[in-house]
This record gives C-alpha cells, structure tokens and sequence, in this order.
C-alpha cells in the first residue's frame, strides 16, 4: 500500500501534494492500491482532480479535511487520488464512466470502483450534506457502504452493464463501420464549415455556457474566405480577446468563460490553453492581415514567459482561487483604481476605468473584470501606459494564485510549437531550447515520461506534439537535428502505442490505431484509444497530423501510410460528422492532400514569405538536409510540389504564389 504521505518527496504534482495531509488515506494508482481494495474486499473511492481546480479545493475543504467524512472513506474503502493531468489516461477513462452515469462531465471527478478498477457509481462534485436537490457526499458514502454489504449482486451487475458500454465508449474508433471510399475532404470541410457557422452566436463563440474557447473550430472557418466564415471567426477572435476571459493586466486566457458572453472567466490558467490560443491568433493574424491579433498571441507568449517559466521548462497552471477567493487577483473596484492612480491626471483616470470598464458596482460580487471598451485597441494606447502599469504592479502585491509546476511533456511540445510559430526571433530560440531541455528531462533509461518527474509514462498525444514541434522547428531551420529526434519518437510511438500489425506498403489496411497511453502502462483496465476532442486535440488526430507532416519532410512512406490509416479508420465519422473530430479534419488533409514547399540553401526571402503565409497542409523543407525533396535542385529557388512531384521552380515570391493558389494549399 503506498500511501501519498509516504511518497511526498517523490511527488511533482502540486494537486497530489495539496492532499497529503488530509484525514483521509489517500493512496496513489497503482496496483498496490488495487491489490488493497483485493485483499480487504473494499470498494475503492477515485478522486480525480487538477490544481487550478476551483470546485476541487471547495470539496476538499468541505469533505476530505473533514474527520467524519475521512473516517467513512477510510473504514469502508480505498481512496485513490489522482491528478487528472498527471494522468490523462485515467481521467479519460472514468470520465467516460462518470458522463455515462450522470449524463455530464467535470472536476472533481468522483467514482466508485470494483476492487478489479470496474466503476459502479459515478459523479462530480458532492456538497458535505443534501444540499438543492442533491445527495451530500456523507450520506452518498454510507449508502454504498449499505449496498456493499447488503446489495453486492445488485452493484455486481450495474459494474457489468457500465462496464460494456464503457468499453465501447473508449474504444468508439474500434466500432465504426468499415469505410474503403474516397474521402474527398474539400466536401468534409465545406460540411464542417457550415456546422460551426450554424454553432456560432452573436457575440462569438460555439455554444453556450460555459463558453470554451475552441481554438481548432476558429482554424476550420479560416479554411475559407467567404463573409460569413471569415465573420464567424473574426467575433469570435475579438471576442475571446477583448472581454473578460482575457486577463488586461496579467496577460493570458483564462480557462473558460462562466456566461455566454465571455465576461465572467473561470479563473484558471492552463498552458495548453495559452499555446494553442497563441497559435491559433499568430495563424489568424496572418490569414486575415489583422496585427492586433498578433499583438494577442505575443502578450500572451509573454505572460507565460513571466508567469510560468521554470528552470527546466514551463509550469503547466495557474490557479483559479488566490488567498482562497476565486478570482480576487483578477479584479478591481472604482475606489481601488482610483487610490492606486492617484497621482495620476483626472483625466487618464477616467480613461482608465472607461477603457477596462471598471464599474460601480462591478458584475462579479460588487467588483469588475476589467474587458475592454468597444472600439479600443487590444494594445494598451501610450497615455495610459504608465497608468496600466501602475495598476499591475499594485496588483502583484495582491496574494498570488499558486501555480502547479509540474512540466508536462504534451503541453510543453504545444508551446514550443507556438514559439517557433510566433516569428519573433527571441521566442523562435525560446521554442529551440525548450525542445532540447525536453529531450533531457522527460527521456530517461530509453522510456518518455509526461513529467520531469517520471512518475508516469508518456502518453500518445505527448509524444505525437513533440513529433510536431520536432517538425515546426525542422520547417525553421532546415537542420536534421530536428527530423532524427522526430522520427525516433515514431519509432517509440508505433512499438509502444500501436493496436496491431503495423500498416506498410504492401498492406495499408491493417492495424486499429494508436492507444492513447503505452503498453509500460499495467494498470489500467482497458487501453482507451481517443478519437473525439476535448479541451485539446484527440490523440487521434494529433498523431495523424504529426506522422503525415514528419513524412513530408523526407518522403518517408513507412509514416505516411500510418497517417492514412488513422485517417481510414475514422472515415466514417469523418464524413458524417466532421463537426465531432474538428482536429482530425485538418490532420487528414496532411495524410492525403499535402503540400510541400521545397527550398533548397540557404534560409532566404521565399522561405520568409512561405512562412509568412500560414497555409493549411503545406510543408515547409529548406537547406541543405537529408530529405531527398532537396537532391539535384536548384538553391534559392522554390518548388511546389504534390506527392513529391514539384512544378516548375520559381524565383520570386509573386510566382511562388501563384504556384501555391493553383496548388490549393493558400487562399488569397
């Protein structure tokens, strides 16, 4: 039995660590625990949670800091605590378990298991006691107790039934029909194009609340450059930007917006959600000639420079509560600003609180969250610098939210993605080193770890985005440095991840996938595969996107047929539900229409502008590498090739162009 007490020094996650000292006996998952709840015949109680976790912190200080409550858990069963970003896997799986249960999804993420890892009963947050319609946590506890012991058969067969349809849940790619047809994906885009025109709402974003920022969904509608879409995407952009779920003083998007009009955050800040918002406003900027977006996506480059960066890489959140108070760092009154610029003109004053709309009384418990005034520039406007300076500086005085500093390897891939991204030479070597600190950090004895602190395994999506950063910075520098750390992370993906025989040449229709965690991996009941998305991208369509686009690089077909079978094998829900896989759409036009932009020499003005242009399924190969798309081809020159077959080349950027527009991959 490992005790979370016992390991302390052991742990790197801050969620873990907040837990130790509670009454309650938590272990760690793994199959001690599970030989525990074996051998005393106890149901196990699995917690799952994160540190930015405002909802997490309420119930562990309503119910596991309390005797009563601990005495039960400790009595009657085994209580697990995971951090759910430690641990995707098992938060993937008994999510799946939890939104079957109770038709919905969340954190704390509480579920009841068989002694064999099978769930029984599942939720999210509980109160203490019956509060509004729902069952407290304590009585919720004595009642399976009851059942346990009086009811087991009956528990026994709800296992059972849960168990199958969870089954076919996490494994909802194994069970799509067959699908041997030509995916013509200009038609799936078109389809997806007008679901999320249909999604989009007035004031911008898909949905309602709690209003999630859909970064990929904004990617989609930039495919096209009619009204309507380039609308839809604009709204939403400005949107996310200039209203509360953008943090005016801080810097950075908070985790999701409490109403649908992206006034009210939920005030955590996650690094996954920094980088893939800092890619999607660089790509947008660029498509749509906008530089206030860029000035977004670099603001908040800078604030996880500031905010987030640890001697080794870059702490995964922030929390959403400071000093206990949700949000009280974001925050700000008339009187408080006031006092703050009083040395300042009435004037700038004025400006102040009317460009933040800094009201009397604010919208969140009597204070405001600063958004901006319609028609005011995302940049702050010289007069007011030294104010909104000023008022920064009086609030890092303020109690601080703590900050999780674990290093995840996904969500660090995805930054060093956008920093490579973000054309801005400081952050492009930011982007350089932060690959290389990652390749010691999280590689040890031949085996990838999703921490810094090898506790557990990678994850394929961890490793399909340092596939793809790999790329970014191959597509930067031209160096095969960056091609030979990419392909010996395929490697590691298809001999540890992959479902099967392995697809080549000769048979390209075999093999179901990539499992979404390694078989290192033994304590999981079943092996998830992830086809759909959530708060980021699908293992799926991630390792689709980074085998096709390493493929490209040197015409590597071992790769590019394993792309195409991860595209076939959601082919069927690719086509008729394209709204349900947004990322994987874009992954497959890699995998089966790519194209690559071949320059060979020195880096040069074709290359910049190349890069200037954020086009969808191109590739990017200069230098003077390996790739056989450089062999016996002019230098400085630029040619557009589809499945390896280049045009003519050309020596100016107006012919480049009109090369790539015939090539389908840039929309003027």
């Amino acid at each position: 039995m490992t005790l979370l007490r016992d390991v302390r020094s052991e742990l790197g996650s801050s969620y873990l660590l907040d837990h130790v000292d509670n009454p309650v006996l938590w272990r760690t998952w793994d199959d001690d625990a599970l030989e525990e709840a074996r051998r005393s015949d106890r149901p196990i109680f699995l917690s799952v949670g994160y540190a930015a976790c405002h909802w997490c912190h309420v119930m562990a200080h309503e119910s596991f800091e309390d005797e009563s409550v601990a005495k039960v858990l400790n009595d009657f069963y085994v209580p697990i605590k995971v951090d759910r970003e430690e641990r995707p896997d098992v938060d993937a799986l008994y999510m799946a378990a939890t939104q079957l249960v109770s038709g919905h999804g969340g954190w704390p993420m509480s579920v009841f298991l068989l002694p064999d890892g099978r769930p029984f009963m599942a939720g999210t947050y509980y109160p203490p006691t019956d509060r509004a319609g729902q069952v407290g946590f304590l009585r919720l506890l004595g009642a399976l107790h009851d059942a346990w012991v009086n009811q087991r058969g009956l528990i026994e067969r709800q296992a059972d039934e849960l168990s199958g349809a969870l089954s076919r849940e996490v494994h909802f790619v194994d069970h799509l029909a067959p699908f041997h047809d030509t995916i013509d994906l200009s038609e799936v885009r078109t389809h997806l194009r007008d679901e999320l025109v249909e999604q989009v709402d007035k004031v911008g974003g898909f949905g309602n609340a709690p209003k999630f920022p859909r970064p990929s969904y904004v990617d989609a509608l930039l495919e096209f450059n009619d009204e309507v879409s380039r609308d839809a995407a604009s709204r939403t952009l400005d949107a996310m930007s200039r209203r509360g779920l953008y943090d005016h003083f801080g810097g950075g998007f908070a985790r999701y917006s409490v109403d649908g009009e992206w006034h009210v955050p939920h005030f955590e800040k996650m690094l996954s959600d920094q980088a893939l918002l800092a890619r999607c406003y660089l790509r947008a900027s660029r498509i749509m000639l906008n530089s206030s977006w860029r000035d977004v996506a670099l603001d908040t480059l800078n604030f996880v420079e500031r905010a987030l960066r640890l001697p080794l890489g870059y702490a995964s959140s922030l929390d959403a509560d400071a000093g206990g108070m949700e949000g009280s760092h974001i925050t700000w009154t008339v009187d408080g600003v006031r006092a703050i610029l009083a040395a300042f003109p009435d004037d700038v004053v004025r400006d102040v609180l009317a460009r933040w709309r800094i009201e009397n009384p604010g919208s969140f418990e009597g204070r405001s969250i600063p958004r901006l005034l319609d028609g005011e520039p995302f940049s702050t406007p010289p007069a007011l610098r030294a104010a909104h300076a000023a008022l920064i500086s009086a609030r890092q005085l303020r109690v601080q939210p703590s900050r999780d500093e674990k290093i995840i390897l996904e969500w660090n891939a995805m930054l060093a993605s956008a920093f490579l991204r973000s054309g801005a030479e400081e952050f492009e070597q930011r982007g350089f080193d932060l690959l290389r600190s990652l390749q010691r950090t999280h590689f040890h004895e031949a085996t990838w770890w999703r921490t810094e602190h090898r506790r557990a395994h990678a994850t394929a999506s961890d490793l399909a985005w340092l596939i793809d950063a790999a790329v970014d910075a191959y597509e930067l520098t031209g160096d095969d440095e960056w091609l030979d750390l990419g392909h010996e992370v395929a490697q590691y993906l298809v001999e540890h991840f992959w479902d099967g025989p392995v697809p080549n040449d000769i048979e390209p229709h075999v093999g179901a996938g990539f499992f979404s965690q390694s078989d290192l991996v033994g304590d999981l009941s079943t092996r998830p595969k992830e086809i759909f998305d959530g708060a980021t991208p699908s293992s799926h369509a991630t390792c689709t996107r980074a085998f096709s686009r390493l493929a490209i690089c040197d015409t590597t077909t071992s790769l590019l047929v394993i792309a195409q079978r991860l595209v076939e094998l959601a082919g069927s829900l690719l086509v008729s539900h394209p709204g349900a896989v947004v990322d994987l759409v874009a992954a497959a036009g890699y995998a089966l229409e790519s194209v690559e932009v071949v320059i060979p020499g020195d880096q040069g003005a074709l290359a910049d502008h190349v890069r200037s242009m954020a086009m969808s399924r191109t590739v990017l190969i200069t230098g003077t590498g390996r790739s056989p798309l450089l062999e016996g081809r002019n230098e400085g020159w630029a040619y557009v090739c589809r499945a390896g077959v280049c045009d003519l080349p050309v020596s100016s950027v107006e012919a480049l162009e009109d090369d790539l527009r015939r090539s389908g991959a840039w929309r003027s």
